[in-house]
C-alpha cells in the first residue's frame, strides 16, 4: 500500500440533479476532492460548492485549466459533450462523461483518438456493468444454466412528467433522439452479455400534433438471439417502470428496474442446476411449482432431451435499496477508473470502446427509426 496515496482533484461541468447525485458518490472514493464546478448557475450548484468547499468557476476554461483538477465529470445535455470533453482533453484532463459519449460517430471517434494520443481517460458512464446482478446474469448465460438464450426484450415505460414541451430532451439536435440519449445503457448491457449486435429494424412514433418522438422500438440481432427494445416517454411519474426478460431453452428471467435490482426466474431444472442457481443467487426464495419423478423427468424442447425433477420459481433482489445500489455502482465505477489512471494495466469493466460502440448501435437504430417514423393517433 502506498504511504502517500495520490489525491485526485475532481472538476464537474453541470451540477444538475443527477450531476449532484453522482458527484456525492464519487467523492466517497478515498483521496478524491471536489476542486471546482462550472457550467451552471443553479442554486443547487452553488450550495454544492459551499458544502464541499469547492470553487464556483464562471467560465469553462477556468475549470479545464485549473492546476488542481485531474479529472472532469461532464453531466450536461448530450449536444454539449463533444465540445466540453475536447476542451478537457486538450487541457490534459481525464474525462468521465454522462451518456451518450456524443451525438454522432465522427465526434465520438475524435474524442477517443484524442484521449488515446494523450494517454487520458474518455469514459462514458455506462455503470450497469458494475451491478452485481449484471455479473450474475452474465455468468448464467455463459454457463448455460438454463440452456441457450433464445430471445430478450427491454421495456421502458418512462415518465415524461418532468419533461416540459420545451425541454431539450425533445429536441433531436440536442438529445440525439431517445435511442442515443437513453438507449445506450441497454445496448451496452446486452452487448456485454451476448457480444456486439446488429440492428435489424427500428420504428419511431411521434406524439400526436407534434414533431416530438415519444416512443421508439428496435430489434437487435446478437448471433442467433434477437432482442427487442422499447422506450416510451409517455407515463405519469407514478407509473414509470422498466423490465427486461431473457428467454432460454429451459426457462426465463425477468429483471426489474432500469438498473436491475431484483429478478424472478422460472425454469425446469435438475438437481445440479438447482444447486448452481441457489449458489449464484444466495438468499433467494425458491418456490416449487411442480415435481417430477420416474418417466416424467424426461422432457423435450427444441428437439432436445431435457431431464428435470422440478419446475421452480426463484425470486431474488433488494428492491427497497434501489438508490443505495445505484450509488454503490457509481462508486465502483469511479474507483476503478481512478485506479486505471495510476495503474494503466488495471482491468476495467468499462473502457472507452464501450461508450463508442453503444453510440454506434444507437445511431443505427435511430437511422432506421427515422425511415419508419409515424404519428400517433
Amino acid at each position: 500500500m502506498e504511504s502517500n496515496p495520490r489525491e485526485f482533484g475532481l472538476g464537474v461541468i453541470g451540477m444538475g440533479g443527477f450531476g449532484l447525485f453522482a458527484t456525492q458518490h464519487f467523492l466517497q472514493v478515498p483521496h478524491t476532492r471536489l476542486v471546482a464546478i462550472a457550467g451552471t448557475h443553479r442554486e443547487a450548484a452553488q450550495a454544492a460548492a459551499r458544502r464541499f468547499g469547492a470553487e464556483q468557476r464562471e467560465h469553462l476554461d477556468d475549470l479545464v485549466n485549473h492546476p488542481k483538477v485531474d479529472i472532469i465529470y461532464i453531466a450536461t445535455p448530450p449536444f454539449l459533450h463533444y465540445e466540453q470533453a475536447m476542451r478537457c482533453l486538450e487541457a490534459n484532463k481525464h474525462v468521465i462523461c454522462e451518456k451518450p459519449l456524443a451525438t454522432n460517430a465522427e465526434h465520438g471517434k475524435e474524442m477517443l483518438e484524442t484521449a488515446r494520443q494523450r494517454g487520458l481517460l474518455m469514459i462514458t458512464n455506462l455503470m450497469q456493468r458494475y451491478n452485481p446482478m449484471y455479473e450474475r446474469i452474465r455468468y448464467l448465460i455463459e454457463k448455460k444454466l438454463l440452456g441457450d438464450m433464445l430471445h430478450g426484450y427491454f421495456e421502458n415505460y418512462a415518465a415524461d412528467e418532468g419533461l416540459s414541451a420545451d425541454h431539450w430532451f425533445w429536441d433531436r439536435s440536442k438529445s440525439g433522439g431517445i435511442f442515443v440519449e437513453h438507449g445506450v445503457h441497454f445496448f451496452d448491457m446486452f452487448a456485454g452479455w451476448l457480444g456486439e449486435g446488429q440492428v435489424r429494424s427500428a420504428q419511431a412514433v411521434k406524439r400526436p400534433g407534434t414533431d416530438s418522438e415519444d416512443q421508439v422500438n428496435c430489434t437487435v440481432q446478437y448471433g442467433d438471439v434477437l432482442v427487442n427494445y422499447y422506450h416510451g416517454f409517455t407515463q405519469p411519474g407514478q407509473m414509470d417502470r422498466q423490465e427486461m426478460r431473457l428467454l432460454f431453452e429451459r426457462g426465463d428471467i425477468t429483471l426489474y428496474e432500469w438498473v436491475p435490482t431484483r429478478l424472478v426466474l422460472r425454469g425446469l431444472v435438475d438437481e445440479s442446476t438447482t444447486r448452481a442457481l441457489m449458489d449464484l443467487f444466495p438468499g433467494a426464495r425458491l418456490d416449487i411449482t411442480s415435481s417430477f419423478g420416474g418417466a416424467q423427468r424426461a422432457m423435450r424442447g427444441r428437439h432436445k432431451a431435457i431431464d428435470a425433477y422440478q419446475q421452480i420459481q426463484l425470486s431474488y433482489g433488494y428492491d427497497e435499496q434501489k438508490m443505495h445500489l445505484y450509488g454503490e455502482i457509481l462508486r465502483l465505477m469511479f474507483r476503478e477508473q481512478l485506479s486505471a489512471i495510476q495503474y494503466p494495466e488495471t482491468h476495467r469493466k468499462i473502457t472507452e470502446q464501450n461508450g463508442y460502440q453503444s453510440l454506434l448501435t444507437a445511431l443505427e437504430a435511430d437511422r432506421l427509426a427515422q425511415e419508419h417514423s409515424f404519428s400517433g393517433s
